[in-house]
């Protein structure tokens, strides 16, 4: 098991063990790929949507928020493309039993030989110290050129059966690259074959008279369809953006990696409507915007990273990735696509209703062209969690686990604890806890040394602790230790909100984006 394995499982056990994500249904031995957020992580999921908010929606004036409805009509889907195109390449393993995406057992080959160059960069690192130079060692060491050839020559591939649609190729790249079942070690596979990944409901007071629905997908097609009403009742004129955050439905055959890739999960978008013509200006200024709000995060400029895609989808005229360094690689956590006048446009065929937009200063009408930002919700919280993770080793020896998450998405701001359960000091403390709960999400905890309470809070990421002594009950001053530097502080109570509020607020963050 190599070390970022063996981060990323203990980071899952983590989750259980501190109240973020439970698995649904976990009484019943669970539901495959379906998760709960327990108490921690519900606040940190709603701390990550409130600043996403904030800074999409309440700081841009030209951009508004939705919130449509999961179910649509099924003409929706139709015109969109999903009934026809929405498909997975699925291939069994007929030994195992197992199937999985094509496409995805190729990323995973891929990926391995991307661990190997990874291993000869740090046995190099180690051997060379300050003298490594690991740009020139990717370009002219021979294995790692080999290597960096051989991924290359198999993604041009990869892409190009995908594009084609060229099921036959993909099973044949399988086969060449001797791709085994995890499961079974074999490669006895059966054909490649599209499956939608749409899931299919009814609605109806029987059977008979019953209608076919789908879960949507996507929560794009929900901003689409409410387009003119939201642009009249706005009277908005391009270009404007409609936010959204909501649940998304998919059917994936092969769910992995914990909350990464899940059948039910949450997107965070924005459509931002635009005059023909302009969608690569604008493309490229969301491609700037959006990666600043991630770096805003704290989390590493060399941990995030752009993949443009070069098998486009059907409504796309250009698309990129924005890439987080998890501890299995970098993955997606947001979309930016030039989704072309494709959706509203199709919508205006299939529904007969005019989506025009009048511009009255050209004087002419047309279908605006759309740039979509997409962020994963529970990709991001993964990617937050996994990074805040720390094992640390201290002074006396001992290791102490803490979750370094951003102090302004902590879910706990502040944990208030008397020293001892007597001498008024509970009492001092929730007073001082009533003031503080007002305007932070608060925790109070009396039971076990101050020393074990204190490591319970860095488990779940509270920045600051304050602490009530029997010194609080005579000059009115209290303990504060911070999370990070575990410097503790004596400071009075006045001063405790200034403190807190401006460590803890997103404010600053995003008045640092701005600028």
């Amino acid at each position: 098991m190599t070390n970022n394995e063996d981060i990323f499982k203990k980071v899952t056990a983590h989750c259980k063990e501190y109240g973020f994500v439970f698995q649904s249904s976990e009484i019943y031995d669970g539901l495959a790929a379906t998760y709960d957020y327990g108490p921690f992580g519900s606040e940190l999921k709603n701390n990550i949507k409130d600043y996403w908010w904030k800074s999409m929606v309440n700081l841009n004036d030209n951009i508004v928020g939705i919130d449509s409805a999961i179910f649509m009509h099924p003409s929706v889907w139709k015109a969109s493309g999903h009934v026809d195109a929405f498909n997975d390449p699925l291939i069994d393993n007929k030994d195992s039993k197992k199937r999985y995406r094509a496409d995805n057992l190729i990323e995973d080959y891929v990926q391995k030989i991307n661990t190997k160059i990874e291993k000869d960069c740090l046995k190099a690192e180690k051997k060379y110290g300050n003298n490594f130079n690991r740009q020139e060692f990717l370009t002219t060491n021979k294995r790692i050129v080999e290597r960096q050839q051989k991924i290359d020559k198999i993604e041009k591939k990869i892409t190009l059966f995908l594009k084609e649609n060229d099921l036959p190729s993909i099973k044949n790249l399988i086969e060449e690259l001797d791709i085994k079942c995890p499961i079974s070690g074999t490669c006895n596979w059966t054909d490649v074959r599209q499956f939608n990944l749409m899931f299919k409901t009814q609605v109806g007071a029987n059977q008979d008279t019953s209608s076919d629905l789908f879960l949507r997908p996507e929560t794009a097609q929900g901003i689409f369809v409410n387009y003119l009403n939201v642009q009249k009742t706005t009277r908005l004129k391009l270009p404007f953006g409609i936010a959204q955050i909501g649940k998304a439905f998919r059917n994936e055959i092969i769910a992995r990696q914990f909350i990464f890739r899940m059948r039910e999960f949450e997107q965070m978008e924005m459509q931002f409507f635009i005059k023909p013509g302009e969608e690569m200006i604008w493309y490229d200024y969301w491609k700037k915007s959006r990666m600043l709000w991630h770096k805003s995060l704290g989390m590493g400029e060399e941990n995030y990273r752009f993949h443009d895609h070069e098998n486009l989808a059907h409504y796309a005229n250009a698309a990129t990735d924005i890439e987080f360094n998890f501890p299995f690689g970098f993955k997606e956590i947001e979309g930016i696509h030039s989704r072309t006048n494709f959706d509203l446009k199709a919508h205006q065929e299939k529904s007969g209703k005019k989506i025009n937009f009048f511009d009255a200063e050209e004087q002419e009408s047309y279908v605006p062209y759309v740039i979509e930002t997409s962020i994963g919700l529970d990709r991001l919280f993964l990617a937050v969690l996994c990074h805040s993770y720390k094992e640390e080793k201290l002074d006396n020896n001992e290791t102490r686990v803490v979750l370094k998450i951003p102090a302004f998405l902590a879910p706990i701001k502040v944990a208030v604890l008397p020293l001892t359960k007597k001498d008024g000091l509970p009492e001092k403390a929730k007073e001082i806890l009533g003031e503080l709960k007002l305007l932070y999400n608060c925790k109070y905890e009396e039971k076990d040394s101050i020393g074990k309470r204190y490591r319970r809070q860095d488990a779940i990421g509270t920045p600051f602790c304050v602490t009530i002594d029997h010194q609080t009950l005579n000059d009115n001053s209290i303990t504060l230790r911070n999370r990070d530097s575990m410097e503790q502080k004596r400071i009075q109570i006045e001063d405790l909100n200034l403190i807190i509020s401006k460590k803890t607020s997103y404010i600053n963050v995003v008045k640092a984006i701005e600028e």
